[in-house]
């Protein structure tokens, strides 16, 4: 149910590629995949995420690839012409 009220204040779906330079062998990047609830196009959850990134990982940030899309839209809403039911 939270996640609905959140839908409804605009919150989309949002993933994000975040490229880092392995902490042992930093010519070396490594991806990660974050996925979460959060407000385009400021993102304020992935950005307390990225600042935890930079505070308490060893890993250096190399870049980070956002997509975003709306969970509810409108052509996915439809009425219903029938109702079958099997026993």
């Amino acid at each position: 149910m939270a996640s609905l009220s959140l839908q409804l204040r605009d919150y989309r779906l949002t993933v994000a590629e975040i490229l880092y330079h392995m902490p042992d062998h930093p010519g070396l990047l490594q991806s990660y995949i974050w996925q979460d609830l959060d407000i385009a196009p400021r993102y304020p959850v992935l950005r307390k995420f990225l600042t935890f990134w930079e505070r308490e990982l060893d890993g250096k940030l190399h870049s980070v690839k956002v997509a975003s899309n709306s969970i509810i839209t409108p052509s996915e809403c439809r009425f219903v012409d029938a109702e079958l039911k099997l026993h």
